[in-house]
């Protein structure tokens, strides 16, 4: 049986090729699953601001309201779906509302346009994400920070150029890692700021010939404030797309990198770290092979992340001013690099705290070359000239000569600068933490509550 030609918003009665509306569909259906529940709270705070703006008597905005929450809720049960009837998630809710209350649930549409309407659904579903992310990214630099307070004192080479250097320790490897996601963690709210305005009123980027209010309905759709120029609306598509996949980028980034430490410290030349076998993959014909595929994905995934930042900046790139359909490809590249993040996040914050440390191998490799800095530095203190004690000590190191092996108490004592392995000052990365963590619990709230007040639900 062939499918009945799809609802579309724009030209209902219009004979349109079939193949042509196939190929500008695409995989809309697919993706714009993840925004139905979205368009439906979209529209709760459009109807609101146009009852404000009295294009809606409070009869109609009464009807629309509790069409609107049954859809909210039908979509969570599964009974709105976008069907192959429908053009993408805009066209099944409207037409799921007009079956149900009738010819008001035309008026729905009163000023606004399809542009404007996905902006704010792909802004309340970026709400949603990022600060889920910023949540799991939290947990990952909590688990890290817990790492490094375990392991202050157990030293261990740290590397330039993947070769013996310096003294470093587990506790010092772990902090940074942690302080790391904490700078993107602490970049956030600048990103918040731009993704926590109102696109609706500004229709097709032009506004339009009503009295709208648009506070109400950014007040309504619990936003901080407006996009103000309605022409920066579609101007700026694929912007926060971007923005929000560089952030991402930055955490898979910082991911990828403690995940190739973690590969290469696991391995048996190095033995510095311990994966639990519960974390570990074998081999289909080497019986002995304990694979560490949790991290070799994750630096994938990073790859991947950076592949979908890449995909929107072409994507909105030389683009003329306004609307363009290409707008449409936007929303998978996003919906996948966020979810690869998010996924990413997760599984090391699993993984970070089963983690084994082997303080003995650690201390082992600390030696020879990795002390001879060390060496340099104690003369300088003595008052020789660091370039002369420079020149001295590598010739002496050249010729076969071997140095006194500080204790670990010296080590760290003599390292004592601010941030430093004898001084990784962790109650500041802990605060750092909580102050990001407040952040998070605040902004979460205030969007959680505006979003069960359009639903009709209490706010948990």
């Amino acid at each position: 049986m062939t499918p009945r030609r799809p609802d579309t918003l724009w030209s209902p009665s219009a004979k349109v090729d079939e193949a042509m509306l196939r190929y500008t569909v695409g995989n809309d259906r697919e993706v714009d699953r993840e925004l139905l529940p979205w368009d439906v709270l979209g529209s709760l705070g459009h109807i609101d601001g146009l009852q404000r703006s009295r294009l809606l008597s409070d009869g109609e905005h009464r009807r629309l309201r509790s069409g609107l929450r049954a859809a909210w809720k039908a979509v969570h049960d599964g009974s709105l779906v976008i069907g192959q009837e429908h053009e993408d998630a805009h066209s099944a809710v409207e037409v799921w509302l007009t079956n149900r209350v009738g010819t008001v649930g035309q008026k729905l549409h009163t000023g606004r346009s399809r542009n404007d309407q996905v902006t704010v659904d792909l802004r309340l579903w970026l709400k949603e994400r990022v600060l889920a992310l910023h949540g799991a990214a939290a947990e990952c630099a909590e688990a890290l920070v817990a790492l490094a307070s375990a392991h202050q004192r157990t030293l261990m080479p740290g590397y330039t150029h993947t070769r013996r250097a310096m003294p470093s320790s587990i506790g010092l490897w772990a902090a940074a890692y942690a302080e790391g996601l904490l700078d993107s963690l602490e970049s956030l709210p600048g990103l918040w700021a731009r993704i926590d305005r109102s696109p609706l009123g500004s229709a097709a980027g032009y506004g339009v010939p009503l009295p709208l209010n648009r506070e109400a309905t950014a007040k309504a759709l619990g936003f901080a404030g407006l996009d103000h120029n309605v022409g920066t609306v579609q101007n700026g598509r694929g912007k926060l797309e971007a923005a929000t996949l560089f952030w991402c980028t930055e955490l898979a980034h910082e991911l990828s990198r403690l995940s190739a430490d973690v590969i290469l410290f696991s391995a048996a030349e190095y033995g510095y770290l311990i994966l639990p076998p519960e974390l570990a993959t074998g081999s289909s014909i080497m019986p002995q092979k304990r694979n560490p595929d949790l991290f070799e994905l994750t630096r994938a995934r990073a790859a991947g992340v950076e592949g979908d930042l890449a995909t929107v900046m072409a994507l909105k790139a030389k683009l003329s001013g306004g609307y363009h359909r290409d707008f449409q490809l936007l929303k998978e590249p996003l919906f996948r690099g966020v979810a690869s993040t998010r996924a990413m996040l997760g599984m090391v914050a699993l993984a970070v705290p089963r983690l084994g440390v082997d303080a003995e191998r650690c201390r082992a490799a600390l030696s020879g070359d990795a002390l001879v800095t060390d060496e340099a530095l104690r003369r300088t203190e003595m008052g020789q000239p660091f370039r002369a004690a420079y020149r001295d000590v590598a010739a002496e190191f050249k010729s076969g000569a071997t140095f006194p092996e500080p204790s670990v108490a010296a080590l760290l004592a003599r390292r004592r600068s601010t941030g430093g392995v004898g001084n990784l000052e962790l109650p500041v990365v802990r605060g750092r933490l909580r102050t990001a963590r407040a952040w998070q619990r605040r902004e979460a709230t205030r969007f959680t509550r505006a979003m069960a007040r359009l639903a009709g639900r209490s706010p948990a």
